[in-house]
């Protein structure tokens, strides 16, 4: 006999829903009537099971019916180029720049050039990161499965028109609204949506909101709303954007900025009104030794190096297939330090495989095999442990599947109900033991010797009543343990070694046995592995919880709504969280954590929410990944410090000027060499060397306790100088000569704050450092450089004192790094 499911989807007819209209008519006008938040129960509508023909398809395409939303909302070239170059500070610069041209020569004007190359790396960076997250959002797109002319294939979500027949599985995502034309215990999560942590049985008729995913079941909709007009179109449109937003580095730049703001203006008003009014000195020279003042106030170069170093690291990612949907997502996984893994899929491999079947009370094992053999034939879209089953013992087609029950996380078991010929019939059950079994069952405890073995256990039941029933599970009579072995990740092991040698806490989180999924961590050398925990033992008081979960790595028998509570209680406790996943059960949890890592194999609905995406389907590309942050933030932090470092001494050495009304020292081009030399050059290199230690908050304090004492020191250096300087040289030229000592001064002491940034040193760190010393010595004896950067050090005495001052304010940067090391903390 051949077997026929009844969830078989062809079965539903327009006949049986009482209605002639056109394919998806019906559906249509009920469905501009939903409320997406409060939907309703519509009458069944009229549907071809067949779907649309491929006329009625090119028809709604001629008409403009498509999901036209793209796929990423990635930023354009223009809105690319537009947002690096229109910025408030290049505005500033530019004005300036174009000054400058005007009243001195070229030479002072370089700021702008080096504006302009900034600007264009930043372009060409960004345009790169651009096109690699592109080309893997393809990689990574969700392909819903059509029915057109009744057969069923992928297709580009993009692809999908007004009236399709989309099809649903366990972990499919909605990609557009729609109404169920078929339902075989259909349940769908709208809780990203709506709030509803329940998930919503549905049946022909009830509404389906684009966002929300299957999580038991399957089904079929047609789709009533497509592209922007789909209730979470927008959402999602703006959930995979290429943006820099909600992160704590670039939330701590802005304030930086808007602070110097505050700084610049009021400073620039002095040192204009000081030079060009007060001193009533020649209008071109106070003109450019103004602007030479206010330029190196702006750190303009921070911006860029922040947006490189981010866009660099998706290239990085990408060439390892890893997918990051949400930029901050590299900065958040530098921060994390807590992982909590979801063990099927993640520490194993998806497939599994039978090893034996021990039959309970009597049972006849033939009788078993066939049992089995029709359970598995009756899932359409078997999971990994039904399909071993179904590898196993194939079924011979000889029962009938009268009515199936999908497996749900939530219950943690399946079902289905046979007509066995002959006037018999079955209902039967397989799932978890622990929950199938009253707790003093006999047959747990040679389940417990099992799951200590590292082996899954399945428990094959015959139910009693009715499969839809409240409680079909209690009084239902074993007849068999299926025993599973499953297949480790071969680079699973060196994985979790490198979390546990990075001081990450690593937590296992299950739906399965606690005791088996204690044992698999443990051949996998899980620190804490021994510590194991069973869900249903787990406290509901979130402060217990987080106890609960610091103090134990291995849990088991966990609900998807659990692996939620267990992400906030720890982050209630200050801990960054990661949660990686592939599996429906796991949406939830993926969504709140802070960071959320899904498998390229995974459920749409997982790979919908996470911010990374692992194509590959490797546990061991993550360490890359949290590499790759840590690089990004440590870096950053560490250049930021030489970029604040100069805002904080130009700002004071322009009040030190007008305050004493003297000519402001420098030109534009001293403090453009300067920058080069000291800042521009090295950061570039410091940006993108590797750095391993983990981010920690509070960027901005982190930053600013360093760069504060560091520029009050330096300028105060610079200014002694200049004032002794001024004494000492008298006559024509003799600003010149105070200029070149009050540079030389100000180099050596920005250098010592390089040194200091670039610990600990390598071959390469100490190259630079001595790389940038030798450039500016070459310019200080090649005529023509002097010439050029007007620098030129006159008689010996003033530039010794010079280098004494400098060796004086390194040796007051050492101790004032050291106090702050002890005195504040992050």
């Amino acid at each position: 006999m051949t077997q026929r499911a009844s969830h078989s989807f062809g079965e539903q007819t327009p006949e049986a829903h009482g209605s002639t209209g056109p394919p998806g008519s019906a559906m249509i006008d009920a469905g501009a009537e939903l409320d997406p938040v409060h939907p309703v129960r519509l009458p069944a509508p009229a549907v071809d099971p067949r779907g649309l023909t491929a006329a009625e398809v090119a028809e709604r395409i001629a008409r403009g019916e498509v999901n036209d939303v793209p796929v990423r909302s990635s930023r354009s070239l223009r809105e690319i180029v537009r947002a690096n170059v229109f910025t408030r500070f290049n505005l500033i610069i530019g004005v300036l720049w174009l000054i400058m041209l005007f009243v001195a020569p070229i030479q002072d004007g370089l700021f702008g050039f080096v504006i302009i190359a900034n600007t264009g790396i930043g372009i060409i960076q960004e345009w790169r990161a651009k096109k690699t997250l592109d080309s893997l959002a393809v990689i990574g797109e969700a392909k819903p499965t059509v029915r057109r002319d009744g057969v069923s294939a992928e297709i580009s979500t993009s692809e999908i028109v007004l009236g399709d027949l989309v099809e649903l599985g366990p972990g499919d995502k909605a990609v557009v609204d729609g109404t169920v034309a078929e339902a075989d215990s259909l349940e769908i999560d709208e809780s990203l949506l709506t709030g509803e942590a329940d998930p919503v049985l549905k049946h022909p008729g009830d509404p389906v909101m684009s966002g929300s995913f299957v999580v038991a079941g399957g089904g079929a909709f047609t789709a009533t709303k497509v592209g922007r007009e789909a209730y979470a179109a927008q959402l999602a449109e703006e959930a995979s954007r290429f943006t820099l937003v909600q992160s704590e580095l670039r939330t701590g730049i802005s304030t930086i900025l808007k602070y110097v703001t505050w700084m610049m203006v009021p400073t620039a008003i002095g040192l204009i009104v000081s030079q060009l009014v007060v001193k009533n000195n020649d209008f071109k020279e106070s003109v450019a030794r103004t602007v030479g003042g206010i330029v190196p106030m702006i750190p303009e170069g921070l911006v860029l190096l922040t947006s490189v170093a981010f866009a660099i690291g998706v290239v990085r990612l990408g060439r390892k297939q890893c997918l990051v949907q949400e930029l901050p997502a590299i900065e958040g996984l530098a921060r994390v330090d807590v992982v909590c893994l979801d063990k099927t899929g993640t520490l194993t491999e998806g497939g599994m495989d039978v090893t034996e079947v021990r039959t309970l009370g009597g049972a006849d094992d033939t009788y078993i095999r066939a049992v089995l053999g029709a359970l598995g034939s009756s899932d359409p879209r078997p999971n990994a442990s039904l399909q071993a089953i179904v590898d196993a013992y194939p079924d011979d087609g000889q029962w009938l599947c009268t009515r199936t029950l999908p497996f749900s996380s939530a219950r943690k078991y399946s079902g289905a109900a046979f007509d066995e010929g002959g006037g018999r019939e079955s209902s039967w059950l397989l799932g978890a033991p622990d929950v199938l079994l009253p707790e003093q069952d006999p047959a747990l405890a040679e389940i417990e010797q099992l799951n200590e073995k590292g082996l899954r256990v399945l428990l094959l039941a015959r139910a009693e009543g009715p499969l839809d029933g409240p409680d079909i599970a209690t009084g239902a009579v074993p007849s068999a343990l299926v025993v599973l072995e499953q297949r480790l990740r071969p680079d699973a092991a060196e994985t979790l070694a490198y979390f546990a040698d990075q001081r990450v806490a690593t937590k296992v989180i299950s739906g399965d046995n606690a005791v088996s999924v204690g044992a698999v961590a443990g051949k996998l050398g899980l620190p804490g592995a021994e510590h194991t925990l069973d869900a249903r033992r787990l406290p509901t008081d979130p402060d217990d919880m987080a106890t609960a979960m610091e103090e134990n790595a291995v849990f088991g028998r966990v609900t998807p709504q659990q692996k939620r509570d267990m992400v906030a209680a720890l982050q209630s406790r200050g801990h960054t969280v990661a949660m990686t996943g592939d599996g429906v059960n796991d949406v939830l949890a993926l969504k709140d954590a802070d960071i959320g890592v899904s498998m390229g194999s995974g459920s749409e609905a997982t790979r919908a929410v996470a911010q990374i995406v692992l194509l590959n389907n490797s546990f061991a590309t993550l360490p890359s990944v949290v590499a790759e942050g840590r690089r990004v933030i440590g870096n950053i932090t560490r250049v930021a410090t030489l970029f604040l470092t100069k805002t904080v001494y130009s700002v004071l050495l322009a009040v030190l000027v007008v305050c004493f009304q003297v000519d402001y020292p420098f030109l534009p081009r001293h403090l453009t060499l300067l920058s080069t030399l000291t800042i521009g050059v090295p950061a570039f290199f410091l940006a993108l060397a590797p750095n391993k230690e983990r981010a920690h908050p509070h960027f901005v304090r982190r930053v600013m306790r360093y760069a504060i004492p560091s520029g009050v020191i330096a300028a105060v250096a610079t200014f002694v100088t200049y004032l002794i300087a001024r004494h000492h040289y008298s006559g024509a030229g003799a600003l010149d000569a105070e200029t070149s000592a009050a540079t030389l001064t100000l180099f050596l002491v920005s250098m010592w704050v390089l040194a200091i940034i670039a610990r600990p040193y390598t071959w390469w760190r100490i190259g630079l450092v001595v790389a940038m010393g030798l450039a500016f010595l070459i310019v200080l004896v090649v005529p023509w450089l002097q010439n050029f950067f007007a620098l030129k050090l006159v008689g010996a005495a003033m530039p010794w004192t010079a280098v004494g001052i400098a060796v004086v304010a390194s040796a007051g940067l050492e101790y004032a790094w050291r106090l702050v090391s002890r005195r504040f903390p992050v």
